[in-house]
């Protein structure tokens, strides 16, 4: 008979490593929800910002390949969510798509792209990235829900800063959409599952004014002309032209030309005095 102690140490070792043999099992990126650090997420997240992303494969929710080079040439939004979470994920997508709506009206529909990335694999399959899209009410053209496999979602998710442990509610992970600009590089990060639309369009509108215009286009000059002179009211859930810039600028103009009738009158009054003494 071994000793009861032995059998417990025995016992322990074996509910251990069929444990981290399961934790393995689920594939690259999940660990032990109890070395999620908050402060350290953050930071991996922020040491994102300037990185170029590699190119990577991926595949749309209807089973087409995507690749990630294919988005080059116009800004693209990204966010991580698996499709078994019953709170933070659709709260973060329904917040994006209220933020995304706004930035539709800003800036035009096709001034950016949306690519929404599920982290859980290999259950986060094509299909069911489909049904999350359809239950989140998301119906943007320009929106695509995607799927990846391990060794991909690892590369990709280490690139863009997301950082993510299995627990026992499912996943921990750090809640972030990343803006990246039209040459593939991480330009900003935006935290919380609930954040206002200006949190995403004002950046957005950053990188469309930072464009240089086309020739001497007309059209171009309006819409950067339309794009600074906008606020965002949080009455109307949207933005709208700032007149008060107009008005200002108007202002201006009639005190500089006051100023002016004002100086020339006076330097022909005084010539006239002049020339009668």
């Amino acid at each position: 008979m071994f000793p009861q102690r032995f059998l417990i140490a025995l016992a322990a070792l074996i509910v251990g490593l069929a444990a981290s043999g399961a934790a393995r099992a689920d594939g690259a990126g999940h660990r032990d929800s109890k070395a999620f650090d908050r402060d350290s997420a953050l930071v991996l997240s922020r040491s994102a910002v300037g990185r170029t992303l590699s190119a990577h494969s991926l595949t749309g929710s209807d089973g087409t390949p995507v690749t990630l080079a294919s988005f080059e040439g116009r800004p693209l939004v990204v966010s991580f969510i698996y499709t078994s979470c019953v709170h933070t994920c659709p709260i973060v997508t329904q917040t994006l798509d209220r933020a995304v709506e706004v930035a539709r009206d800003t800036l035009g529909r096709d001034g950016f792209r949306v690519a929404t990335i599920g982290f859980d694999t290999p259950r986060d399959t094509p299909e069911r990235m489909a049904i999350f899209a359809r239950e989140q009410g998301v119906g943007d053209e320009d929106w695509l829900f995607l799927s990846a496999d391990a060794e991909t979602l690892a590369a990709l998710s280490g690139e863009l800063g997301f950082v993510f442990f299995r627990s026992p509610k499912g996943f921990d992970h750090i809640t972030q959409t990343t803006l990246i600009d039209g040459e593939g590089r991480v330009v900003r990060q935006i935290y919380g599952p609930n954040f206002e639309p200006p949190a995403l369009v004002e950046p957005l509108m950053d990188l469309a004014l930072g464009r240089p215009l086309t020739g001497d286009s007309l059209g171009g000059l309006i819409d950067r002309l339309r794009l600074f002179c906008t606020i965002y009211d949080p009455r109307l859930g949207r933005y709208r032209l700032d007149y008060s810039i107009f008005v200002a600028f108007a202002v201006g103009t009639l005190s500089l030309g006051a100023v002016a009738v004002f100086l020339v009158r006076n330097w022909h009054h005084s010539r006239s005095q002049g020339t009668t003494l």
